[in-house]
């Protein structure tokens, strides 16, 4: 892929292996990101656990502190007073088996799925739709639940799902380059605190192996991962 001149200067002296306190990398992507657009930051945790494993497939989700910069569009499948619920609490699309069919249909114009529990064996028909989408409602990530209202107020304040891969890793946005290089700890801290307190009693060796942070167009830029790394300081 070509690179731009502001981004190969921006690069210029760069030494891609060495590991920088947590708030330096992200005075530096801040820095490199130089796109025409708002550029997504993002954080990617490599963990020391075995995806195969029930117990330590990672999954959950976190609000960010200073919100992640992103508007995104809620879907609620839910019927009656709970639908009215979705409604008033600012859901952008809400229905249940109409809802079903159209996704079948196609239909993706939406970035977070919740649902109430009894709406779930619907949801289940689109699951292959959903789920390799990262779309499929999870009672784990606080989407199957009957307070409606609350999840997506916390979704609109910001609130972030995750979920380790095959291997091993979590990547999750922590804001926009036009955050500050502290907003952008902040967020980052709070992803790193919750790893750390879902870390599975069978998992062996280091849990956090490696960091790494990097904007939508720029290139990744190592974390120290001791208590010293990962300071404001």
């Amino acid at each position: 892929m070509k690179r731009g001149k502001r981004y190969s200067a921006a690069v210029t002296g760069l030494d891609s292996n060495e590991k920088r306190k947590l708030s330096e990398a992200l005075g530096i992507v801040k820095k490199i990101a130089g796109a025409k657009f708002d550029e997504t930051v993002e954080i990617a945790v490599r963990l020391g656990v075995d995806p195969t494993k029930a117990d330590q497939m990672i999954r959950g989700a976190v609000t960010m502190p200073k919100g992640t910069g992103k508007t995104r569009k809620i879907l609620v499948f839910a019927k009656g007073d709970k639908a009215k619920e979705a409604e008033t609490a600012g859901a952008d699309f809400i229905g249940a088996e109409d809802i079903v069919t159209k996704i079948q249909g196609g239909w993706l114009d939406f970035d977070v799925a919740v649902a109430t529990p009894d709406m779930m064996g619907q949801v289940g028909k689109i699951g292959k739709l959903l789920g390799p989408r990262g779309l499929m409602p999870n009672p784990k990530s606080g989407t199957v639940t009957f307070d409606l209202a609350n999840a997506i107020k916390e979704i609109q304040a910001g609130k972030v799902e995750f979920r380790v891969d095959k291997a091993g890793i979590i990547h999750a946005p922590i804001g926009k380059a036009s955050f500050s290089a502290e907003d952008l700890f902040e967020n980052a801290r709070t992803l790193m605190e919750q790893l750390q307190k879902m870390k599975p009693a069978s998992a062996k060796g280091t849990y956090i192996k490696s960091v790494s942070v990097t904007s939508t167009m720029g290139p990744g830029v190592k974390v120290d991962t001791s208590l010293a790394g990962l300071s404001a300081a």
